[in-house]
């Protein structure tokens, strides 16, 4: 039997190039539909959440952030300007101690427009010398292919993901990515959060819901779409790099019944397939799952599919699966239960369980569940790509900061994942989320901070920019160290 993790695993730290990269414009860069997000940074905490969970992407902020180049506004247009600074934010990375970085490459860095004849030299060569910095190290490097993040124009030109062409174009980029990168990346994932589309259709299928007469109808048809273009990245990948691993990931929305009621083991039963199995399905088994069929009755929704599609997904499937894990939530038929906030989604709440300064609930044993669950279903190898505490840090007149609080809620989850180790799951690795202070990629702020690595800069992007190591720094870097043993 397995006593906890085996010698070679992946402990290491995740960010996405939206929230962290800056350098809005430099390099070539075009405009990408996460440049777009607006928010005040005057707002307080009020006004930010109403606008995160209650307020949808609209067509007039669409509209003015296209005729707004400024940044004032736009927080990941600035990021934590990561393109300028990640030798030294590396180098940070390299003394903690990481095996593995988590980052994703910019699509309108590589092709400023999506449908360029030509990709740009530019940002070709800034990831280039940005995985090479790693690979110094002795970095590990898993590289996200889109985040959310697509280039404007094909949205303004064709639809962004309503439209077929835009899978073409995504895997003209795919095929520029494998040529230059594929010598340096380690573990490759062509979409962030597959089931985000659904939950957040700007951020997943870049979609603006006062457009569509039918949302869940273009949503669906959205990721039918993305489907195709990860299977097909996935075949690419495979045909020209022999023995490259490429996997899918989800944000996990693990869920329990409320009560014992059947009809609450019902709603979870339901919950589980349709929002994280379905999408696994299809990575993982190659096709759409019978229990989708009423689903997509029940919402009037019909898959527009052409001869060759069920092949293309057959044909694509997955070598890993991985995730992001923050909560967990319960489900039931109660109409009237209490709700908090989540990741992409406001949740029903546990009774038993602490929730975090943003309300989200905190489930350490819910890690090794989901972990359970997922590799039972599919005997594939897991990765735990996102996981973290998002909250108020307070820097100190002597440049440390004190959270206890952040290394109390890594220690849980990693315990947790070293039971799941135990119980026979094949785990290779743990990037924590966002292993440096980035853009809260919700509520747009800073103040939300997930880092190990403070960075100063407040919600209009005010500061120094210098980096700090916080407590936690220096726990982590211990626990890599030990592989998970020396968790005090």
């Amino acid at each position: 039997m397995k006593q906890g993790f085996e010698e070679g695993f992946l402990w290491g730290g995740a960010i996405s190039c939206s929230q962290a990269e800056g350098g809005f414009r430099d390099g070539g860069k075009g405009v990408s539909t996460q440049d777009l997000r607006y928010l005040d940074p005057s707002w307080d905490r009020e006004q930010v959440e109403a606008k995160h969970h209650g307020s949808p992407f609209s067509t007039q902020e669409f509209e003015q952030a296209l005729q707004d180049m400024d940044t004032t506004y736009y927080p990941n247009r600035r990021g934590i300007d990561f393109y300028h600074h990640y030798k030294e934010d590396i180098a940070l990375f390299a003394e903690m101690g990481m095996k593995i970085f988590r980052t994703s490459i910019c699509w309108s860095r590589i092709f400023p427009n999506g449908d360029d004849a030509q990709p740009n030299a530019q940002g070709i060569a800034y990831y280039r010398s940005m995985f090479e910095e790693c690979k110094k190290y002795g970095i590990k490097i898993f590289a996200t292919m889109l985040h959310y993040d697509i280039p404007v124009q094909l949205v303004l030109k064709y639809g962004g993901w309503k439209s077929r062409k835009t899978i073409d174009f995504y895997l003209r980029y795919a095929k520029v990515l494998f040529e230059e990168y594929g010598d340096l990346v380690d573990f490759w994932l062509p979409f962030n959060e597959f089931n985000a589309g659904r939950f957040a259709p700007w951020d997943g299928v870049c979609l603006i819901p006062d457009q569509e007469e039918n949302l869940n109808q273009a949503v669906f048809q959205c990721l039918h779409h993305q489907f195709l273009a990860s299977a097909r990245a996935v075949a690419l990948c495979h045909q020209m790099l022999p023995g490259a691993k490429i996997g899918g990931m989800i944000a996990r929305f693990t869920t329990y019944p409320a009560t014992c009621k059947p009809q609450d083991a019902l709603q979870a039963l339901q919950d589980d397939q349709y929002a994280n199995w379905f999408y696994t399905d299809i990575m993982a088994r190659g096709r759409y799952p019978a229990y989708m069929d009423r689903y997509f009755d029940r919402f009037h929704i019909c898959i527009e599919k052409e001869p060759g599609d069920d092949e293309i997904l057959r044909n694509g499937t997955v070598d890993f699966l991985s995730f992001s894990y923050y909560f967990s939530q319960v489900s039931t038929s109660d109409q009237g239960w209490e709700k908090t906030a989540g990741n992409l989604i406001m949740a029903n709440k546990n009774p038993y369980l602490e929730t975090s300064e943003w309300g989200w609930q905190m489930d350490p044993i819910g890690l090794r569940v989901t972990l359970n669950q997922m590799y039972d279903r599919y005997g594939l190898p897991l990765f735990v790509a996102e996981n973290g505490l998002g909250t108020t840090d307070i820097l100190q007149q002597d440049g440390t900061v004190h959270d206890a609080y952040r290394i109390d809620y890594l220690r849980s989850h990693i315990e947790q994942m070293k039971q799941a180790v135990i119980d026979g799951v094949e785990l290779i690795g743990y990037t924590m989320w966002g292993i440096i202070d980035v853009v809260s990629c919700g509520p747009l702020t800073m103040d939300k901070r997930y880092g190990v690595i403070y960075v100063d800069l407040d919600n209009g992007g005010k500061g120094s920019g210098k980096r700090y190591r916080k407590d936690s720094f220096y726990w982590y870097k211990k626990c890599i160290a030990s592989n998970g043993e020396d968790l005090e």
